[in-house]
């Protein structure tokens, strides 16, 4: 029962987590400030998704299986997002300054 519990609120928490990012995603102004809620959408909400789902799994099997999509999706999508920014940045997209900054820096 505890563990039911326990595992409802974390999978729970990760779907919000998820729903949060891709919000996050739709109301960002630019490239760059909405890698970060992809990012916490990687990792927070499929990181917590698959806790929930590690204590309701019964076969030992399927255990390992989520612990390993656990780490793998904990490395990758840090360096995924890294170097998604440098290949922007190297590419020449600029970031996304406000009206005011611009005017500071004389551009219009």
């Amino acid at each position: 029962m505890v563990l039911d519990v326990l595992s409802w609120v974390l999978l729970l928490a990760g779907a919000a987590f998820v729903v949060i990012g891709a919000f996050g995603m739709w109301r960002l102004p630019d490239f760059y400030t909405r890698l970060h809620p992809a990012g916490l959408t990687d990792t927070m909400g499929a990181g917590l998704i698959l806790l929930g789902l590690l204590l309701q799994s019964e076969a030992g099997l399927v255990a390992i299986k989520l612990l390993i999509i656990a780490v793998f999706l904990l490395f990758t999508s840090p360096t995924t997002g890294h170097a998604t920014a440098r290949a922007a940045l190297a590419a020449g997209l600029r970031p996304w300054q406000a009206k005011e900054n611009r005017k500071e820096q004389g551009e219009t």
